[in-house]
């Protein structure tokens, strides 16, 4: 008989597996059909088992795509504007959630309030309203459209003031003793300190705006400012409609996600309790 700590982690384990099949077919099935080079194969394997393992292997569908648009400008576009609202935005969100729970001033807690109101408004119940103004300010296919509205996020500001408000203050209080100011603590003592939930904010930062969809759709009229997201909706209604160059389409697109999360995954597993303060 199994105690019940084994049993525990015998049903956990089961759980797991299971939810990894159910999440690891579908990537599975994407970089089969995108590899396989046949698309009357494609077609004939659709419905069936042979679908996540090709007999016949190549990269003509990812040659394809690059034949068929302009990808790599496309890529270009979402890694600029994804990278920089990210850098931006980890700077702008930090010293706004380091202010918030450093300092003592009037209206303190209306700020916070207010940004945790924020969180509860859906982008797209204010989506038209940003259009007018950025309308205005002739933003509209540009890069500023795609990355300024988007610096600050009361979520990440939110979850930035969960982290500082727990931030020792004896670290502070010896800072200020060898006469560092307060810029010099947040650059130099805070921030350092903070590299854990700063990788967690970047990886959902990514995630939101890699994926983003509406907004690109309603500011950008050609292809010179449109992201991946954009040119994937163009690039899936054309014809005819190869399946294989579709895969191939979004395989690539996941690529850079992966390759964040790999590089970043140490950091993002790490909760804010275990930030590295010892």
């Amino acid at each position: 008989m199994f105690d019940f700590r084994t049993r525990r982690k015998f049903i956990l384990y089961t759980i797991m597996t299971i939810l990894f099949i159910i999440f690891f077919f579908p990537l599975l099935y994407m970089i089969s059909t995108s590899l396989t080079p046949n698309e009357d194969l494609i077609l004939q394997n659709m419905s069936t088992i042979r679908a996540f393992f090709p007999s016949e292997i190549g990269l003509k569908n990812f040659s394809d795509v690059f034949q068929r648009m302009p990808f790599g400008r496309f890529l270009f576009n979402s890694l600029f504007i994804v990278s920089t609202t990210i850098l931006l935005g980890l700077v702008v969100n930090s010293m706004m959630a380091f202010g918030l729970a450093r300092f003592n001033f009037k209206g303190r807690n209306l700020i916070i309030s207010t940004v945790l109101a924020l969180m509860i408004i859906p982008f797209e119940a204010i989506a038209v309203p940003l259009l007018l103004i950025t309308n205005r300010l002739g933003w509209l296919d540009s890069y500023q459209v795609q990355i300024i509205p988007f610096i600050a996020n009361p979520f990440y500001i939110f979850l930035l003031y969960q982290f500082f408000i727990n931030f020792p203050k004896e670290l502070e209080e010896a800072a200020i003793i060898d006469g560092a100011n307060w810029y010099q603590i947040y650059y130099k003592v805070a921030m350092p300190l903070s590299k854990p939930v700063l990788a967690s904010v970047a990886i959902l930062h990514f995630l939101m705006q890699w994926r983003r969809f509406l907004w690109p759709l309603m500011v950008t009229r050609g292809p010179s400012y449109r992201p991946l997201t954009v040119a994937m909706q163009v690039f899936f209604g054309e014809y005819p409609r190869l399946w294989g160059d579709i895969m191939a389409y979004v395989a690539m697109m996941t690529l850079p996600v992966v390759i964040l999360f790999v590089i970043l995954q140490d950091r993002y597993v790490s909760t804010v309790a275990r930030s590295g303060i010892k």
